[in-house]
């Protein structure tokens, strides 16, 4: 995997206890005793994740996490403490701590925290490149779009942009469902307004509604001033709720409550005040599975879908695969220092035929790679790493195969109690990739 997690930790056998399980799962793990050392570190290579201690023998965590910010600004960071309170995780949220796990540690737990900080350096990553990637629109329609389905999706962008109704975006991990929602908040005539944005599966759930609504001093445990919340942040512009189906069902209807009557009472709180935001949800849970195993309340998917936009997958828009190589080949090399004709017509044949499970982030990350290993002055198939999944396979080998890789997932789903995160974690999968393959095989949970 190749994946660096630097534990800064001043006890020798809690940094030696994550090590032996992040080294399990194949992370490479880098040590560090003290905040002196974690400064020495800024000048190497920045690690894909810190698990930075509260309390260090010569510095606080809460002061040295602006600075790892500051100088790895693509690193996430979970927050380790045994002492942990609420004002403190509070705190290290808002100076952009991703997650905040309690000492003694729960195993799973820690590597699901560190897994999903790793899936949202890549979506953040992913967020950077599209932009870039979308920022010359004409003609109501982006260059890089040349499906049909795309150019309908802006242009129902456009319609839509301008009013104040509630929009649902569907679709898989990697479409690139932010983007769209960077679009409508620039097309709308809030553009000059905040647009805040709020990851429902990042926060714990001691904490989201405290972070939508705001909470009052002395409200609960730790809650030592008053604090907006996300709603007053918003005010005047646009909220956007990614991975709406992450939410605790509890908060949901304390949030379909603020959508119907347009105020919100911040926790602990007596009076209730008026918001003017609009609400931009996003999911990539297909709705009939979420609504069903009840991730996401009825009531209101009715309300936040008066519009719903669904984002397809790369392989059911091919389309557009060439022309976001293409993008993505220019703006790596440049950023390199190569110079790069293009792709060979075997290599372009091969990124064209590829069905790209991980969309738009797996095409970014196989076309950065490719610019890095190409010799020569194109891209040519040996550069690529999906050319041995487009190897030629019998009938016969692949029915054996797809069999094989379906017993596998029942097996898996069964030891996990049909907990498909888990699932997906073990195969070494994304979430999306298994649900799609689940619905393939005709598996029933």
């Amino acid at each position: 995997m190749n994946v660096k997690i630097m534990i800064v930790d001043d006890e020798e056998s809690i940094r030696s206890l994550l090590n032996t399980v992040l080294t399990k799962s194949s992370y490479e793990v880098v040590e560090v005793p003290d905040g002196a050392t974690l400064k020495e570190k800024f000048s190497g290579p920045a690690p894909a994740v810190v698990l930075l201690d509260l309390k260090l023998p010569d510095a606080d965590g809460l002061e040295l996490l602006p600075l790892v910010k500051k100088q790895w600004p693509r690193t996430e960071v979970i927050i380790l403490t045994g002492h942990a309170t609420i004002d403190a995780a509070v705190t290290a949220t808002k100076l952009g701590a991703y997650d905040f796990q309690k000492k003694p540690f729960d195993h799973k737990s820690l590597l699901l925290s560190v897994e999903r900080a790793l899936e949202h350096k890549q979506l953040q990553e992913e967020t950077s490149s599209l932009r870039q990637a979308l920022s010359t629109m004409s003609g109501g329609a982006s260059p890089i779009f040349q499906s049909a389905a795309m150019k309908n999706i802006v242009r129902t962008v456009e319609r839509v942009a301008p009013s104040d109704v509630s929009i649902l975006l569907t679709g898989e991990s990697g479409t690139g469902k932010e983007i769209i929602a960077d679009l409508i908040h620039t097309m709308s005539p809030r553009a000059k307004g905040p647009f805040i944005k709020i990851n429902c599966a990042a926060l714990p759930r001691e904490l989201i509604e405290s972070e939508l609504f705001g909470a009052i001093k002395g409200a609960f445990t730790g809650a030592q001033a008053d604090r907006d919340g996300l709603f007053r942040q918003a005010d005047g512009g646009t909220l956007l709720l990614d991975e709406i189906a992450e939410m605790p069902t509890d908060t949901q209807s304390k949030l379909l409550r603020v959508l119907q009557e347009k105020e919100f009472r911040p926790v602990g709180g007596r009076v209730s005040y008026k918001t003017d935001c609009r609400i931009i949800a996003a999911t990539n849970l297909p709705i009939e599975e979420a609504l069903r195993e009840g991730k996401l309340r009825e009531d209101l998917y009715y309300r936040i879908s008066a519009i719903t936009i669904g984002i397809p997958p790369l392989r059911e828009r091919r389309e557009d695969i060439l022309p976001l190589a293409n993008s993505f080949l220019k703006r790596f090399a440049a950023q390199a220092g190569r110079v790069l004709a293009g792709f060979s017509p075997e290599a372009a044949e091969q990124i064209r035929k590829f069905d790209w499970p991980g969309n738009v982030r797996q095409l970014q990350n196989e076309i950065q790679r490719a610019v890095l290993l190409a010799e020569g002055s194109m891209v040519d198939p040996q550069d690529l790493s999906i050319s041995n999944a487009l190897k030629s396979t019998s009938d016969e080998e692949l029915t054996l195969l797809e069999g094989i890789e379906r017993n596998t997932i029942i097996q898996l789903l069964k030891e996990t109690g049909g907990n498909k995160l888990e699932t997906a974690r073990r195969l070494g999968i994304g979430r999306q990739t298994l649900y799609n393959k689940i619905k393939a095989y005709r598996i029933e949970v």
